[in-house]
């Protein structure tokens, strides 16, 4: 019983400080687009057009 002094705070700490992070990516924008980067690598880059230079 006396191991549960520690052990609450312990995890009500620990719970907090995940909140805290799942806040932070909230607010940074981690989760602003969860398909974007899946789908893009299915599309093919533009060509690029030729840059003038030097010949060898």
């Amino acid at each position: 019983m006396d191991s549960l002094i520690i052990l609450v705070p312990v995890a009500l700490v620990l719970g907090l400080l995940g909140l805290g992070g799942f806040l932070w990516a909230l607010r940074s924008g981690q989760y602003d687009d969860l398909d974007g980067a899946a789908a893009r690598i299915l599309f093919d880059d533009p060509p690029q057009s030729p840059t003038k230079g030097p010949s060898p």
